[in-house]
This record gives structure tokens, C-alpha cells and sequence, in this order.
């Protein structure tokens, strides 16, 4: 009897990305990835971009899902909505993936395969691995910026993650129901060092592979104060709201 491939679903949250929505979809659509899913959830887009979900869903080239949410209350209760709308759906590996082109879909086939041959219980799209690369157009202050994130939030949590902030990732199912990804509270880039604490609070393996992150072409970003300040806080919150992580075992 022919074995299926476990269930791979890419959680993709958004707010106004009705054009990079399809572009997204069919850049998944062409991977050699089997049994791909995608979840998209949708904050009432006031552009439209739940109704183009629910036409992709109609019609699409991949199965896709919509998850239509009626507040917009931050990139991380997206997540956490989408993560847990698809462990409910059956699936074995789940995806976080920005709507925003900055993720490069190429690096999925790579992701899914270090979860399946690996002891890693998550995936980091890495851009400060060896082979990882910011956007070329982005400004000194901001590749200054990104960088010194990484090392303020390892040097509170000790991670030991060379992109701790990193958004793009692939999780065994199993990991996020070990960390309890229901109840992580954090939003923003914020959410992503959580997740990557919780993780490593379990003596979990983190892995990271090298990819060249995208600024994006369409729409605007989403980074606001409220996310750069919390973002600032939630490492000394972690760090002190429990024992000290212990050291995690990461494969670059």
C-alpha cells in the first residue's frame, strides 16, 4: 500500500495583500512539494483580499483554505489562529509564511526535507546563516537594525539562533502542540522570538537554512511603535517570567 505524504500546510495571514495573494498561490503551486495546502488568514481585508481568498479557494491550483477573522488584533494572533486551525485540520507540517513576497518559496522543498531527515523540531528561514542574505535595497540602518535585534535577543534568551527573529519557518505539528501554541501571546517579531524560546525551553532542536529575504514590491508594511516596542520588552518578559531557557541544540 502506497504511503501518503504528510500533510503540509502554509499558514499565510493578511491584510490588504490582494495582489500578492494569487502571485503567492502559484509560487506554491509549482513547488514539488505533495499533499500542499494553504491556509490563508485574512483580518477583513479592506482591499478585498478575502474575497480573492475565497475565489483561490473556488478555484485555485493547490487546495486553499480561508480563514476570515473579524478583528485585526497583530501578526501573531494571526499565526496562532492559522497554526491552530490547521493542527485541527490534519496537518503533519505547518508553515509560517509573510504575504508580502519577502519569503522565498524556493526554500520550502529544503525546509520540509531538514524536518523529515533531521532531528530539528522547527526550520528557520535563515538569513544569517552562511548562504543567507538581507535585501540588497535595504538601508545601513536597517540591516544595522535587523542585526542588532538578533543579538539583543540572544544575548537576554541565549537562543543561540542566528536569526531569532526570523518569520519564515516549518514546524512539525507535534512541536507546536508541544509548546502550547495556543497560548503564545506575543505579536509582531515578537511572537517569533516566543516561539523560538518555548521551543528551546524544551530542549527542542532548532535548524536554520539559508535564504535571501525580499523587501516587498506591493502594499506597505505593517511594522508599527506599539510591535518595535513590545518587540524591545518581551525577551526581559521571557526571561524572567521562568527558569532561564536551557541551551538549544541548532544545526545551521
Amino acid at each position: 500500500m502506497e504511503s501518503v505524504a504528510p500533510k503540509v500546510t502554509v499558514v499565510v495571514p493578511t491584510y490588504n495583500e490582494r495582489d500578492n495573494l494569487p502571485k503567492i498561490v502559484e509560487l506554491l503551486a509549482a513547488l514539488d512539494v505533495p499533499n500542499l495546502h494553504v491556509l490563508v488568514v485574512d483580518d477583513n481585508s479592506p482591499d478585498g483580499t478575502g474575497e480573492v481568498a475565497d475565489t483561490l479557494a473556488q478555484s485555485g491550483p493547490i487546495p486553499v483554505g480561508v480563514l476570515h477573522r473579524t478583528v485585526k488584533d497583530g501578526l501573531g494572533r494571526a499565526y496562532v489562529a492559522g497554526m491552530t486551525r490547521a493542527l485541527a485540520e490534519g496537518a503533519d507540517i505547518v508553515i509560517q509564511m509573510d504575504a508580502d513576497l519577502s519569503h522565498p518559496t524556493e526554500a520550502i522543498p529544503r525546509m520540509v526535507e531538514t524536518l523529515a531527515t533531521t532531528d530539528a523540531a522547527v526550520v528557520l528561514g535563515s538569513r544569517y546563516v552562511a548562504g543567507g542574505a538581507v535585501a540588497s535595497d535595504w538601508p545601513w540602518h536597517r540591516k544595522a537594525l535587523s542585526a542588532w535585534a538578533n543579538f539583543y535577543v540572544n544575548a537576554i534568551l541565549r537562543l543561540r539562533v542566528k536569526d531569532a527573529t526570523a518569520g519564515f519557518k516549518a514546524w512539525h505539528a507535534d512541536t507546536l502542540r508541544a509548546i502550547d501554541v495556543d497560548g503564545v501571546q506575543s505579536n509582531g517579531y515578537a511572537f517569533q522570538v516566543e516561539m523560538n524560546y518555548r521551543t528551546v525551553q524544551r530542549g527542542m532542536t532548532i535548524a536554520e537554512v539559508p535564504i535571501r529575504f525580499e523587501e516587498r514590491t506591493d502594499g506597505v508594511s505593517k511594522m508599527s511603535l506599539a510591535v518595535q516596542i513590545e518587540s524591545a520588552l518581551v525577551p526581559w518578559k521571557l526571561r524572567f517570567s521562568g527558569d532561564a531557557a536551557q541551551p538549544s541544540r541548532v544545526r545551521g
